[in-house]
């Protein structure tokens, strides 16, 4: 679970959000909208840890293994494919390069023995034995080749790599994912695979997306920014939609019948201002 206490965030004065207070619980997607500059990719690196709120905190369990979809498209262009993904899951990828390391040492010790036994069983434990073969079948879903698995990121276009940092952010069963604008640069069968995949997940899921479609079918929750406030919707995108149309006609409502109240107190003091008998209730 991840708690959202009091969190508010303020840019050279300018308020771009407050008060937000929410609890997002394993097993829900919640779809963030709202105007463009609105915060919504802010929100999401201060749930990441990458940027602090300017109040109030974010409370993340340590045992929780959190995914993002990186924005950066140079960031790993000195990796492989095969190794960006795996960076996805750091653990395993600190894991695997520490035990091969050890192996590469000229004088392997009784203790590098036992330490890289210790480090083959961790490696196992989290699936280190499949990476490859997952890497292998999370890139070829996003429409790329399995040939490109070893090749480095740096000779990739820039429509690949967002594609690799993609599968970088699937990769491993994380507890949390936090997707930016994941549907950018995909294609229909492309998104179709992502879209099967996400729903499958059972962690917790946020995601920015401008994709009706995919903001209909994963979605169980709407955050809408809308005027400095992150207010949180039962349902999927449509669901949306309606109950903001209900009320809006609410507050339409509401607004005609306080102008008609308004016109009706304003017509009395106009007629009874000047009367006597009438001054003080015009007056008041």
């Amino acid at each position: 679970m991840i708690t959202v206490n009091n969190v508010s965030m303020n840019f050279s004065g300018q308020t771009l959000f407050k008060d937000v207070e929410l609890k997002f619980v394993p097993g829900n997607c919640y779809g963030i909208i709202g105007a463009n500059g609105a915060g919504k990719s802010t929100f999401l690196r201060i749930l990441s840890g990458d940027l602090e709120p300017t109040t109030g905190e974010v409370i993340i369990p340590k045992e929780e293994r959190m995914s993002i979809l990186k924005q950066d498209h140079f960031q790993y262009d000195a990796y492989t494919v095969l190794d960006t993904v795996m960076m996805g899951n750091q653990r395993l990828y600190d894991v695997m390069k520490e035990k091969d390391a050890l192996y590469e040492k000229e004088d392997f010790t009784d203790e590098d023995g036992v330490k890289a036994s210790e480090l083959e069983a961790e490696f196992a434990e989290m699936g280190g034995w499949e990476a490859e073969s997952d890497v292998s079948r999370l890139i070829q879903g996003l429409g790329l080749s399995n040939d490109i698995l070893y090749s480095e990121m740096s000779s990739l276009t820039a429509k690949e790599k967002v594609k690799v940092l993609l599968a970088q952010a699937l990769f491993g069963k994380p507890d949390i994912m936090l997707l930016d604008e994941p549907t950018n640069h995909l294609d229909l069968e492309a998104g179709i695979w992502l879209e099967n995949r996400l729903r499958q997940y059972r962690g917790t899921l946020l995601l920015i997306s401008h994709d009706r479609n995919i903001l209909n079918s994963l979605c169980d929750y709407i955050l809408h920014f809308d005027h400095r406030k992150l207010i949180s919707y039962s349902g999927n995108y449509d669901t949306f939609c309606r109950t903001r149309a209900m009320q809006q006609e609410l507050l339409e409502k509401t607004a005609e019948k306080q102008e008609r109240r308004r016109r009706h107190l304003q017509s009395f003091v106009d007629r009874f201002r000047y009367k006597a008998s009438k001054a003080r209730q015009a007056q008041s």
